[in-house]
């Protein structure tokens, strides 16, 4: 995983979690506590808020994203930077600042006017955002999106979500986004949870990661909760991202999101990481959709995913004869049984060898049928595989 540099602020794996606190000054922008258009006020806001509170970055919207409101021109957010600029003249706390900008143009006087790094929720729609970032030296957040600067965010499923990302390329201090929230009609709630379910597969791109979660209706749903009572979903959820490998976290709670990420980072799996004459790195894949995003960034070949990691079920109340079914199927399927005499066994074995297991032993009994139909579905995305699985 790599990580980045964004202004001295190290992102990345051998970094604790980035809390990204957020301040607009964007009048049609929904969430009024975090609104401002007076610039001592907003610096104020910004000191006592979000960087006394835990923010190390913050980002700053010149306009509401909300897809109800008609996107702004380069030119009026041009007019709206000058605000902005203001706003990091006033304030006396030590943070890293990032522009919320589709527009290459915008990116570039921003950098020249003192900003650290950029947060496109665009997705290099703006193929020059990314040369902009480049020439400046500075790290940018993607968020997912379609190829069109006038709908960020607007992509549903999460295969279309990782393949968005890679609109217009990556740069060496990109931090990835998969765009949570209800950025098109088409995207549902269930879309929004998959995608956190599946978020360790956008370790795939080897950047670090961004999740924009806050009191988002994919989780108050969960809980019926309205905006208001939804902050304990959220910092559950933040916990679970950032043991999951997200690295930034955009919020507008700052102090209860940072201690929710570290509750978080404490309990990540501990893994292997070697730096030296030669590199090692253990990554955190623990199905074969997530081996696949990285067998794909290599440059391998995706038919060994389902052979690269191992599940085990546990089987009791098994006849002889079914025993005898599993021990046969186990010996040229490439899984393993384990277990003695207390009536349980253990199958144990990559994806692809559970699915040969299952058809080798299937045809014994009705109720070994069924489990052994189970575990195959639970492997449907290995079975496109063929041969391999």
């Amino acid at each position: 995983m790599r990580n980045v540099d964004a202004a001295g602020l190290g992102i990345g794996d051998d970094y604790p979690p980035r809390i990204m606190g957020v301040l607009n000054v964007s009048e049609e922008s929904p969430y009024e506590p975090s609104v401002f258009d007076d610039a001592a006020e907003a610096a104020d806001f910004v000191d006592t808020a979000l960087i006394d509170e835990g923010a190390d970055i913050v980002d700053i919207g010149l306009e509401s994203a909300n897809k109800r409101f008609e996107v702004l021109s380069v030119e009026q957010e041009l007019d709206r930077l000058d605000t902005a600029v203001e706003v990091l003249e006033h304030v006396s706390g030590d943070a890293v600042f990032s522009i919320e900008t589709r527009y290459h143009e915008v990116a570039d006087e921003a950098l020249s006017r003192g900003f650290d790094m950029v947060n496109d929720i665009c997705g290099f729609a703006d193929p020059k955002l990314p040369e902009v970032c480049e020439a400046h030296d500075v790290a940018v957040a993607k968020m997912a999106s379609p190829p069109d600067l006038e709908r960020p965010g607007a992509v549903e499923k999460v295969d279309d979500i990782y393949e968005a990302l890679k609109q217009n390329g990556l740069t060496d201090k990109t931090i990835v986004d998969p765009a949570f929230g209800g950025w098109s009609e088409a995207k549902t709630l269930a879309d929004d949870r998959e995608t956190f379910r599946r978020l360790r597969e956008f370790r795939g791109f080897g950047q670090p990661i961004l999740v924009s979660i806050n009191r988002k209706n994919f989780l108050r749903d969960l809980a019926d909760r309205s905006t208001e009572e939804a902050l304990p979903v959220s910092l559950a959820a933040t916990s679970m991202a950032v043991e999951r490998g997200a690295h930034v976290i955009r919020t507008h709670d700052v102090a209860e999101t940072r201690d929710a990420a570290l509750v978080g980072a404490a309990f990540e799996r501990e893994r292997v990481r070697e730096t030296g004459a030669v590199e090692v790195e253990e990554l955190d894949v623990t199905t074969p959709r997530e081996a696949a995003r990285h067998i794909e960034r290599v440059g391998g070949d995706e038919r060994a995913a389902p052979e690269s990691v191992s599940n085990v079920f546990e089987f009791a109340s098994l006849s002889p004869e079914e025993r005898g079914a599993l021990v046969a199927a186990t010996r040229d399927s490439g899984a393993m049984l384990v277990g003695g005499d207390t009536g349980r066994i253990l199958l144990v074995g990559t994806p692809g060898s559970l699915v040969r297991t299952s058809t080798a032993a299937s045809g014994v009994s009705a109720g070994l049928d069924v489990a052994l139909k189970k575990i195959a579905e639970t492997f449907t995305y290995e079975k496109t595989y063929g041969e391999r699985a």
